[in-house]
């Protein structure tokens, strides 16, 4: 059975595929503006912050998308008073808060019963999506690209200038907390997906490649979800066909795709600057 025959016959594979694709589009989004404000490392905090919150949730028999997304925004809230109130600077700020949560997370996990479930948590398994889970996920992906789409202004300018926003009148201090509890919203909805390991490579990647095909930040957001789409379709392919874990195959997918534009890339790869590294000292001599 080839896997447009199955995705047709089997449901499960519909919300699968609908569910990750969703995940690969507000992924690529949000990931452009993570790039650019050089948070890399926020975002792997905040993946990683949602642990406690989940664990919980599970303790007391709630959906874990509750219980996650108010780990991930108190975990960035406090990250931003220790840091603002403070000598201590952002990066060593997310070092603390984000280790702390996590460890609060694995101590919680010791006193649940079954692991099974959280162990798609951390590494994620689409194939086993719920109905509830993707509702959910749709839901947080359709609020996330509307909010993109109505405050991109000023994502842009906080973004590229944090100075010259704040010469605008720009709130850029809730701008960024405005960012952080979308990246959190975010971060929830790609746990059924890629897992709390791994959900930052999904932030990361698809933005990286745009990042090294373009200039422009619309085009970059346009190029990283298309990547995002590619690599979640092409990743959930494989791992249907071929029974590998869904998160870590949608990931390499997505690497895969960075390193051609790492190579490749017109203006950006290392092929063709040597290329034309290599004219230029031909035409001089």
């Amino acid at each position: 059975m080839s896997f447009i025959d199955a995705v047709i016959q089997y449901e499960f594979l519909q919300k699968a595929l609908l569910t990750s694709t969703m995940v690969g589009i507000i992924c690529g989004v949000i990931g452009c503006f993570i790039i650019l404000r050089g948070m890399a490392l926020m975002g792997d905090a905040i993946s990683h912050a949602v642990l406690p919150g989940v664990a919980i949730a599970y303790m007391l028999g709630v959906n874990f998308f509750i219980g996650a997304v108010i780990s991930g925004v108190v975990t960035a809230m406090g990250i931003g008073f220790v840091s603002q109130n403070s000598r201590i600077k952002n990066d060593i700020s997310i070092g603390i808060m984000f280790t702390a949560a996590f460890a609060l997370g694995i101590i919680l996990i010791t006193f649940m019963k079954s692991s099974t479930d959280l162990y798609h948590i951390l590494f994620g398994n689409v194939l086993a999506v719920r109905p509830s889970d993707m509702w959910i996920t749709l839901g947080i992906g359709i609020f996330v690209l509307l909010s993109v789409y109505l405050f991109y202004k000023e994502l842009l300018v906080s973004s590229f200038d944090s100075t010259m926003a704040q010469a605008y009148g720009l709130p850029t201090k809730w701008i960024h907390y405005f960012l952080m509890t979308l990246l959190t919203m975010v971060t929830v909805a790609s746990l059924q997906t890629v897992g709390i390991i791994l959900v930052v490579a999904m932030l990361i990647t698809p933005a990286a490649t745009a990042y090294l095909l373009t200039d422009r930040l619309w085009i970059m957001i346009y190029l990283s979800a298309v990547f995002g789409v590619i690599a979640s379709i092409v990743g959930l392919y494989f791992s249907f066909t071929y029974n590998l874990a869904s998160g870590a195959t949608i990931v390499l997918v997505s690497t895969v795709l960075f390193l051609l534009a790492f190579f490749f890339s017109p203006k950006q790869g290392i092929l063709w600057r040597a290329i034309k590294s290599r004219n230029k000292k031909m035409s001089l001599s």
